[in-house]
């Protein structure tokens, strides 16, 4: 069944929801593969969305309602995940295998979410079956109210700019590849690096096909950057121009100015940059951390000013070592939360902070690579998710998870002498605070992601960690966020505050790593039968398993 090409998107006269006002957001989108883009490779199958890559752009207000309706046009299941979206209370909208049965290949099924008390940038992305090596992600915006004022002057435009790896391989041979007892390395080094989709700028190819920026000299412009990618960070600079940071993942920061910005798998950022040289044609640089990158692995595009005659001319600005860790790690720590400004609400953020908490829970996850009867796997704690047919939201429901998984079965502290596969689901102590450190056991970069909350990056360290190490930790400043980095054989904590019920996935943002088992789910209960406490399944439930 093949469905109509279009884009649909409109919104309707304001309503009142608990005493807010916000307007419903609708989009109607067709996934589809595409084989005529040509991001690297012709015939290369790309996900697009209405024909796009990456994706429409979903630009929202804090408490606004998006309605997504996604038509299936590929021959395989899908599901669309919401990367930093809370889904207050609403686990069912969520998009990733334990809380929805797929959409199914020539269906559509209509996601409804509220972005409850939330600002700033965040992304989507297909969350099963490979998928987003091969696209069909984009860009969200969370703007302020209007009685609300952002923490800096009102910008001239705003860019977003996606960036992320990109393999000329097609999707479906790696998603084979990675499975083989002899995957070894295989899937560890991409081709390119693409912005917005875009190829690297090449002086010495006629073709535009690179992405460029247009500004005007004297105007200050909010890029929103995110790592839409699949192994890689990256440090982005723009060449002789200074970047302010002021957001990250729905947090306004407190403003630090900044050469270049290094950008984990998965993660977002808001930054100012001002239009002050002469006006000219400026290089975009994104060059992959951890990594002895050559030219073909430069993403490149271009700050062009709209009077430019000047076109930019070899070498690219050089930017800090990629194996410095110190330098990552101190940008870092130096990432921290304006405690004063307001945000989703009038009230200032840091009205509510983790000066002086006490903690009702700790996990202890390692983050580890190993086999299972020979076959490759990414494992936590020496388990390895095993996706079952019914997804867990679904099994709680009709059978209180009876025969899909054994709950707090898997190791929260310690890791199992032997590798084994588990349906990974964890108890959360409903409105306790939950300390998670993160420990990266490979030899490379790992990003961890927490659907449903924002969590409090309190500490970074080397080694083990030992509850030693929470003299160190930032409880004044802490940035919120929902995706962090861990560094390769170090830690990173955080702290969680588990007022959100709900089925909540937690993951490696790293797509190889989570879809081979590096995730599990976290089960916040509320026992309360009040509605108000967490929402019933949508009219449109899909059942499966």
């Amino acid at each position: 069944m093949a469905f109509l090409k279009g884009m649909f998107v409109f919104a309707t006269a304001f309503v009142v929801l608990n005493g807010v006002n916000c307007i419903d957001i609708y989009h109607e989108w067709i996934v589809s593969i595409d084989t005529t883009i040509n991001p690297l490779t012709s015939h290369q199958s790309v996900i697009t969305i209405n024909g796009m890559f990456p994706g429409p752009l979903i630009n929202a207000t804090t408490n606004d309602v998006v309605i997504v309706n996604v038509f299936n046009n590929m021959d395989e299941s899908l599901l669309i995940t919401w990367n930093g979206i809370q889904q207050r209370l609403n686990s069912w909208q969520d998009g990733v295998s334990g809380t929805n049965c797929a959409i199914e290949p020539g269906k559509n099924w209509t996601y409804v979410f509220q972005v409850k008390d939330q600002i700033g940038t965040f992304t989507y992305f297909p969350s099963i079956n490979f998928h987003k090596v091969a696209g069909g992600y984009g860009q969200i915006r969370v703007n302020n109210r209007n009685v609300i004022a952002i923490p800096f002057p009102k910008p001239e435009a705003e860019f977003d700019l996606l960036i992320g790896d990109w393999f000329r391989t097609d999707y479906k041979s790696l998603r084979s590849s990675i499975q083989e007892k002899q995957s070894s390395q295989f899937f560890d080094v991409p081709d390119a690096i693409l912005m917005n989709g875009k190829r690297p700028y090449d002086e010495l190819s006629i073709s535009k096909g690179h992405k460029s920026f247009t500004v005007t000299k004297g105007m200050t412009y909010r890029f929103r950057i995110s790592n839409v990618g699949t192994v890689m960070s990256f440090n982005l600079r723009i060449q002789d121009h200074k970047m302010v940071l002021v957001e990250t993942e729905g947090s306004y920061t407190n403003q630090i100015t900044l050469d270049s910005l290094d950008v984990h798998v998965g993660q977002s950022y808001s930054v100012l940059v001002t239009a002050d040289q002469n006006e000219a044609d400026y290089f975009i640089v994104a060059t992959p951390k951890m990594f002895k990158s050559d030219q073909s692995l430069e993403g490149i595009g271009i700050l062009h000013y709209n009077n430019s005659l000047t076109t930019v001319s070899s070498p690219v600005p050089a930017g800090p070592d990629p194996f410095d860790i110190a330098f990552s790690v101190n940008q870092a720590k130096s990432i921290t939360w304006n405690m004063t400004t307001g945000a989703a609400r009038p009230n200032p953020q840091g009205t509510f902070n983790v000066s002086n908490v006490t903690l009702a829970q700790t996990f202890i996850l390692h983050g580890l690579k190993g086999e299972i009867n020979g076959w490759p796997r990414y494992l936590v704690n020496n388990v390895s998710y095993l996706t079952p047919e019914t997804p867990l939201k679904l099994a709680d429901m009709f059978v209180n998870g009876s025969g899909i998984y054994q709950l707090d079965q898997f190791p929260t502290h310690s890791v199992n002498a032997a590798t084994a596969y588990g349906v990974s689901v964890v108890s959360g102590i409903h409105k306790g605070w939950l300390e998670i450190v993160f420990k990266n056991d490979l030899n490379v970069m790992d990003s961890w992601h927490l659907d449903g909350f924002g969590f409090y990056v309190v500490g970074f360290g080397n080694g083990d960690w030992t509850p030693a190490a929470r003299e160190t930790y930032n409880i004044f400043d802490p940035v919120v966020r929902s995706t962090v980095q861990v560094y390769p054989g170090r830690w990173t904590s955080v702290y969680v505050f588990l007022d959100n019920p709900g089925m909540w996935n937690l993951r490696s943002q790293h797509l190889k790593n989570w879809y081979l088992g590096q995730e599990l789910f976290i089960r916040v209960f509320d026992n309360n039968p009040n509605p108000a406490k967490e929402k019933q399944p949508p009219q449109n439930l899909l059942l499966c398993g």
